[in-house]
């Protein structure tokens, strides 16, 4: 065996096969610029707190696939006409309230942000009809860039979390 043309030419079937294989490998979780935010963001273990009549919540975990943060502005269901994107903060007496945050969610990229009792949540006020447990609630979810994902949520009974809220005399019997 002439190993002079046999190393070049195995050197070269060598890279040959790798760049082969590397076309062939799995679509990575990096998305191409000017994907729409609503191609890459999802909401995980998404569900509704029970509530006979004014308000309750939506929780679950948001996920951003993209390489660029998201920022949901606004959420929208048939089940509120009213919804707005709360955080928990310190207030001025050192008392944990929710209050509408200013700006929206943001999820960075490749990271999540969980929307949870006591925590970030998604406030509907004066609720359409009684959501009771085993019920589903549809939202849709837009994005700073004008994009949306919808997502469909059960509904579950809880009965923790009771905050208190910033102007808590304009969101009176406001517990989820």
């Amino acid at each position: 065996m002439n190993t002079r043309t046999s190393l070049p030419r195995l050197g070269a079937m060598t890279a040959l096969a790798l760049v082969a294989l590397t076309g062939c490998t799995a679509p990575t979780a990096a998305t191409p610029a000017g994907t729409p935010a609503g191609e890459v963001l999802r909401i995980d273990d998404a569900w509704v707190k029970s509530a006979d009549e004014g308000m309750s919540a939506a929780f679950g975990m948001l996920v951003n696939a993209g390489e660029d943060d998201v920022t949901v502005t606004s959420v929208s269901s048939a089940a509120s006409p009213m919804i707005e994107l709360h955080e928990t903060v310190e207030n001025d007496a050192g008392e944990m309230i929710m209050r509408e945050i200013a700006g929206g969610f943001v999820v960075p990229a490749g990271g999540s942000l969980a929307l949870e009792p006591g925590g970030n949540h998604i406030m509907m006020m004066d609720l359409a009809e009684p959501l009771r447990a085993g019920d589903e609630v549809s939202f849709t979810v837009t994005l700073s860039d004008d994009s949306t994902f919808d997502f469909t949520a059960p509904v579950k009974d809880y009965s923790g979390a009771n905050e208190n809220y910033d102007g808590a005399d304009d969101h009176e019997g406001m517990d989820h």
